[in-house]
C-alpha cells in the first residue's frame, strides 16, 4: 500500500485500529494477561522477545486481516522486528493493514491535574526510521485526570507541537490526550478538552490533518464537531479500562468514532491456547469491536 491508499483506507474504511503498542513498564502486565508470568523471563531482552512472539501470533493469525482491521499501532521494537520473515510494517501492509508507531516515551509526574509526555530527544531519528520502513503514522499519549483548564491546555499544546514534527516527516500523527474514565471530573474534562482541541485545529494550515485518539466521552456525541472537522482525518477511541463489552457499548453511542483498543482486544488471549482456540478468541473480539465501530 502506498501513502495515498493508506490514507484513504484510514479515512473511509469500515473497521477499527488495533493497538499492539504496550511498552516498557506496561509489558509485564500485558504478558501476565497473556498467561506469561515474570518468572518465565530473566531480563528485558527475554521479556521483549516474549511480547514480540505474542504480537507475531496476532499479526499472522488468519482472522487478523484488513477486512475488519484498518490499522495497527506498534511499539518501536515491534516495528524494528520481523513477522513471518518480513519487517513488521511490511507484514501488516501485505494483509491490508496500515502500520502506525507509538512514539512517546512515557509520562511526566502529574501537575495541574494532567501528565504531559516526557521529552523525546531521539524523535527525529525514530521518525526517519519509521518513514523508511513504510509506516503511515504515529501515536503519542498524555493523560488528563482533572478538569483543570490550564493543565488540559498544556496537554493539547504539547500534543500539537509534537504533531507538527511528525507532519514535517510526511507521517500522520494520532494525538492521544486520554481522559481518565475514573476521574470524578470526567465529563467536565471531556468538554474542556474538546474546546482546546477545536481551537488548536482552527490554527492549523489549510490542507493539513491529524487523527485524534480520545477516551469515549461521558456525554455521547460530545465529539461530533471533532469527527466532522476538516483538519481531522479520523477520530478513534481508546478503551481506557472498560471491559470489551462496556467499551463496545459506549463506543456504539458515538457514531463516527471507531475503536483503537488494546486490552479490550487482547484480554481473552492466552499463550497456552492452541492455534484454533487462539484464532477463535481473537476472531470473536475482532467481530465485536468491528460491530461497535461500524454501527
Amino acid at each position: 500500500m502506498q501513502d495515498a491508499e493508506m490514507k484513504n483506507k484510514i479515512a473511509q474504511g469500515k473497521g477499527f485500529i488495533a493497538a499492539l503498542d504496550q511498552s516498557g513498564g506496561s509489558t509485564p502486565k500485558a504478558l501476565r494477561g497473556y498467561g506469561v508470568e515474570e518468572s518465565e523471563y530473566s531480563n528485558d531482552e527475554e521479556m521483549f522477545a516474549l511480547i514480540h512472539e505474542m504480537r507475531s501470533r496476532i499479526i499472522t493469525s488468519p482472522v487478523f486481516t484488513g477486512e475488519k482491521i484498518l490499522g495497527a499501532i506498534l511499539f518501536e521494537r515491534t516495528m524494528d522486528g520481523t513477522v513471518g520473515g518480513k519487517p513488521t510494517p511490511s507484514a501488516l501492509k501485505d494483509k491490508g493493514i496500515v502500520p502506525f508507531i507509538k512514539i512517546d516515551k512515557g509520562l511526566e509526574a502529574e501537575d495541574k491535574g494532567v501528565q504531559l509526555m516526557k521529552p523525546m530527544p531521539e524523535l527525529d531519528k525514530l521518525l526517519s526510521r519509521a518513514k523508511g520502513l513504510g509506516v503511515f503514522g504515529t501515536k503519542e499519549r498524555s493523560v488528563i485526570n482533572l478538569a483543570n483548564r490550564e493543565g488540559i491546555a498544556a496537554v493539547v499544546a504539547q500534543q500539537f507541537e509534537v504533531a507538527r514534527q511528525v507532519l514535517d516527516y510526511g507521517l500522520m500523527p494520532i494525538i492521544e490526550p486520554e481522559v481518565n474514565i475514573k476521574s470524578i471530573e470526567r465529563a467536565d474534562a471531556d468538554s474542556i478538552l474538546r474546546d482546546e482541541i477545536l481551537a488548536a485545529l482552527e490554527a492549523m494550515p489549510d490542507g493539513e490533518q491529524v487523527m485524534l485518539k480520545l477516551s469515549i466521552p461521558a456525554e455521547p456525541r460530545l465529539y461530533d464537531d471533532l469527527i466532522d472537522h476538516p483538519h481531522v482525518l479520523r477520530v478513534v477511541a481508546l478503551s481506557g479500562g472498560f471491559s470489551r463489552a462496556e467499551a463496545c457499548a459506549e463506543l456504539a453511542k458515538n457514531p463516527g468514532m471507531i475503536a483503537s483498543f488494546s486490552r479490550a482486544l487482547l484480554a481473552e488471549l492466552r499463550a497456552q491456547m492452541s492455534d484454533a482456540e487462539f484464532d477463535a478468541a481473537l476472531g470473536e473480539a475482532i467481530d465485536e469491536i468491528y460491530a461497535a465501530s461500524t454501527k
